[in-house]
């Protein structure tokens, strides 16, 4: 196994492709049977290689849920331990300067970086994260026809007067550049490249062909849709929320989730092509490729918008591995963070990961019937400080159950879910008097679960 200092023997570390989506909900997969959204290249690659279907992110201390879900990816920190304290800017989120970075960490092994696409974690921490990068884009969304971009700047300044507005759209321009790094590469080093989407974060507008692809009056509503959410959460006035009127009309979030799978099937399109140049190269044998998202979406189930909350449409992602030590048209059920790919890729690749917050998906990919945990906490807030008056949610799931609590001033709201006898979340069990022994059991858990990520209000 390689040391940080990266005495390792490069001809036999893997390459690594991880490709991140904007609001990919965990099952617009048309490969897990969803019914009319079509993903065949993310199918090809669950086939080829394992794919978790109950992975989460672990939470959010800001309404742009994407940066601290990423910097947990790069770092392998836990929510409350990655980011830089004293910053009040609720658009900046800094990681702190301490944690090495995935990228930076491959790179000190030998491995040749590039990062293409969205970064909304600071300037400096993607300069010290990457060796090298195109279409750099520094911010949490853009019209997906004029996306603001930088080119690797080898100073790692990243002036705002030498940003650009990339030609193309959003996915296209970064697929295209993922191709002609794989094309270009030096071909003496492993590589590792991140391609950050956008896609298909608003404002949803696919190209017309995506488009005509989805009918809105031919799209099915969700078990789930309500005009309104039944109670207030307390962040339900926030910018996703405003996106459609309330109380919210059918054809209305037919049209949102129409042109939400057209942005999906385009991004499908989009990561079929970078597959498709790994095969030209000849590289698909020693590349690890990861296919995943920063969080979900709601897209009017609950009567929502937006993934400020912690069901599971918005709290669950998907997450598909293909490559070598992967098993091949797997499925692993076990509960698991999408910020486990940080100790997992390192593993893969040699390297040894300094201590943090979460486990190696590796004995899954040998074994899909294998546990990687137990039990999954998750937190929602929209800021990175929080007192109990503040609007914040938490959350355990346990096995089928998950308990959630909601609460702001005096309101407080518990919620009991079998997620799997009730995959919709329309049955609180809470309040049912045969599940008190439950109830009880999953609450304690949760204020045990409180205390390991130095949650501030455990």
């Amino acid at each position: 196994m390689a040391n940080l200092s990266g005495d390792s023997d490069l001809s036999e570390q893997p390459n690594i492709v991880v490709l991140i989506a904007d609001d990919h909900r965990h099952d617009c997969l048309s490969g897990i049977g969803h019914s009319q959204v079509r993903t065949p290249n993310m199918d090809r690659l669950a086939a080829d290689g394992t794919q978790f279907t109950q992975a989460y992110l672990q939470g959010s201390t800001s309404g742009a849920v994407c940066m601290p879900s990423r910097a947990m990816l790069m770092t392998g920190a836990g929510l409350f331990h990655v980011f830089a304290p004293g910053q009040t800017d609720p658009s900046y989120y800094p990681i702190r300067d301490e944690l090495p970075l995935l990228p930076e960490l491959l790179g000190r092994a030998g491995y040749q970086t590039h990062g293409i696409g969205k970064w909304h974690n600071g300037r400096e921490a993607f300069a010290r994260g990457f060796g090298g990068g195109a279409r750099i884009m520094f911010g949490g969304m853009s019209d997906h026809d004029a996306v603001p971009v930088h080119d690797f700047d080898p100073s790692g300044a990243y002036p705002p007067e030498d940003g650009y507005e990339a030609d193309g759209f959003s996915s296209e321009i970064w697929a295209d550049s993922a191709i002609e790094f794989i094309e270009r590469r030096d071909r003496e080093r492993p590589f590792f490249m991140y391609v950050a989407f956008t896609a298909p974060h608003d404002p949803r507008t696919p190209p017309d062909h995506w488009r005509e692809q989805y009918p809105p009056d031919e799209i099915e509503l969700p078990p789930n849709y309500m005009t309104e959410h039944p109670f207030d959460t307390g962040m339900l006035d926030i910018r996703d929320e405003v996106l459609a009127d309330l109380p919210r009309r059918e054809f209305e979030v037919r049209r949102h989730i129409a042109e939400y799978y057209g942005m999906i099937s385009h991004l499908d399109e989009c990561v079929g092509r970078i597959l498709d140049a790994l095969d030209r190269e000849s590289l698909t044998e020693n590349t690890i490729v990861v296919y995943t998202a920063d969080h979900g979406l709601s897209v009017g189930q609950h009567g929502l918008l937006g993934k400020q909350n912690l069901y599971d449409h918005s709290a669950r992602i998907p997450l598909i591995a293909r490559g070598p030590g992967i098993g091949r048209g797997r499925r692993c059920e076990s509960l698991c963070y999408q910020h486990d790919l940080n100790p997992t890729l390192l593993e893969m690749a040699g390297v040894k990961s300094p201590d943090g917050d979460f486990k190696s998906l590796r004995p899954a990919f040998e074994d899909e019937r294998a546990v990687v945990h137990e039990q999954i906490y998750g937190n929602m807030q929209l800021a990175r400080t929080c007192d109990p008056q503040t609007p914040h949610q938490r959350m355990i799931r346990r096995g089928d159950h998950k308990l959630v609590r909601i609460a702001h001033g005096e309101f407080e709201r518990w919620q009991l879910f079998d997620v799997n006898s009730d995959p919709d979340e329309l049955r609180d069990l809470s309040e049912h008097a045969e599940h008190a022994p439950l109830l009880e059991d999953l609450k304690q858990r949760l204020a045990r679960a409180r205390s390991a990520p130095d949650d501030p209000l455990a």
